[in-house]
């Protein structure tokens, strides 16, 4: 099996790689996967095992469809994971997230069209259905994005469902909850927040820190990813999630002890515009259809993930002193 991944050498897509590599999916045993990420901000190669002679890394543009007319062809399938994805940052400038997630999305649903690649599944976010205040959204549930981030994702989302209803693309849409783990780039709250802590500083919470997040060992939602990819049907979306929520005070909480801080180390701040309050994920779907269940629970996850930033200093440094954080 040939597998394109697009922004694998993200957070996320980086997770995935790495365990196709390492052969953890029986379906994917000894698949051979080309990475194209453009290496952004928040792209590293750092996070790929690039001398793996399974992997071809290139750093390119999902939006060039030249390239993608001469890489697409030979393989089975297409993960994308590539996006701008920060909310904060597209608060501050949408057009990027525009760009990138909707037309580049494009893109590459009309390369693996044209070049007769298989499956496409396309890996966006729970932040597409907005706020709910209470029960969790099925994935029939109307969509009503709030940040420009979020609703870029959406428009996305209904490009690739579009090729499918409309070209008979295989296409399949996963949505997640938040994701957290290692090698996740340090603007994010969890690693953010345990950097900080390592370094003295203060963690900026927002407004009165009760927005409730589901939270996703990374490695389960690439579990997922790859049960949509080998069983999945076509035209569907899949909800990912990891069935613990928290406030976003009970995070700090947890981060906290975890560190060995205490409540004077918190500045609150202005809440975030437009900041949805609560993300609720019903999962009942991928789990009756596809035998999906978290497997991480976020004790151990948040355990293992601060263990991580503690011994990786070298990696996380840098990254975070380019980026004035």
């Amino acid at each position: 099996m040939q597998i394109f991944v697009t922004g694998g050498a993200g957070f996320i897509g980086s997770a995935y790689v790495r365990a196709l590599l390492q052969d953890e999916y029986a379906g994917a045993a000894g698949a051979s996967v080309t990475v194209l990420d453009l290496l952004s901000y928040s792209g590293n190669r750092d996070n790929l095992p690039v001398s793996d002679p399974r992997l071809r890394f290139v750093q390119g543009d999902i939006s060039d469809s030249d390239l993608l007319r001469e890489l697409l062809p030979g393989h089975d399938a297409v993960v994308h994971f590539a996006a701008e994805s920060h909310v904060d940052r597209s608060i501050s400038g949408a057009m990027p997230f525009v760009t990138t997630n909707v037309l580049g999305t494009q893109a590459l649903l009309d390369a693996a069209r044209e070049t007769g690649v298989g499956r496409f599944v396309h890996v966006s976010t729970d932040e597409v259905y907005g706020s709910i205040d209470e029960g969790s959204w099925t994935e029939t549930w109307p969509l009503a994005p709030n940040s420009p981030y979020a609703a870029s994702k959406a428009g996305s989302d209904l490009m690739a469902l579009a090729a499918h209803r409309t070209h008979g693309m295989d296409v399949v849409v996963t949505r997640c909850s938040n994701n957290y783990g290692e090698y996740q780039f340090p603007e994010k709250v969890i690693p953010l927040f345990v950097t900080n802590l390592m370094d003295g500083k203060q963690i900026p919470l927002y407004g009165d820190g009760g927005n409730i997040r589901d939270w996703l060992h990374v490695s389960d939602h690439c579990r997922g990813i790859q049960a949509v990819l080998e069983k999945g049907r076509a035209g569907e979306v899949y909800n990912i999630g990891g069935g613990t929520e928290l406030t976003n005070r009970e995070l700090t909480e947890r981060l906290l002890e975890a560190c060995g801080a205490g409540w004077d180390m918190v500045r609150p701040v202005a809440d975030r515009k437009g900041h949805d309050r609560r993300y609720s994920l019903d999962i009942t779907k991928i789990s009756e259809e596809l035998g999906y269940a978290p497997q991480v629970t976020v004790e151990e996850g948040l355990a293992a993930t601060v263990a991580w930033y503690r011994d990786n200093r070298a990696w996380w440094e840098p990254l975070k002193s380019r980026a004035g954080l």
